[in-house]
């Protein structure tokens, strides 16, 4: 019995990390010219679906007019998941690269 309930966490913790392993990339302008970066961490509540903060990636470029914007649930972002997915709380890394 309590190998099962071992396997059965094992293999829920894989699919949330598997399913948690995404990144969406931007493009602005010509895109990234130097390899200057800001980050910052998207929350969200009710499993993703409502915001709780706004990453501006534009204000985070301060004023370039090219840049790549990356957001990406990252392991760390996955681990804070873990403690705070029980109340439907997540969270996502935004990365700006000038």
């Amino acid at each position: 019995m309590g190998k099962i309930i071992i396997v059965s966490l094992l293999v829920a913790a894989l699919c949330f990390s598997v399913i948690g392993c995404y990144t969406l990339q931007h493009q602005v302008g010509n895109g990234a010219q130097g390899s200057t970066t800001v980050s910052a961490r998207q929350w969200y509540i009710l499993w993703g679906l409502v915001p709780i903060n706004t990453v501006d990636s534009q204000a985070m470029a301060a004023g370039a007019t090219n840049y790549d914007v990356k957001s990406q649930m990252s392991f760390v972002d996955v681990v804070i998941g873990i403690f705070t997915g029980s109340v439907t709380v997540y969270c996502q890394t935004v990365t700006v690269t000038k």
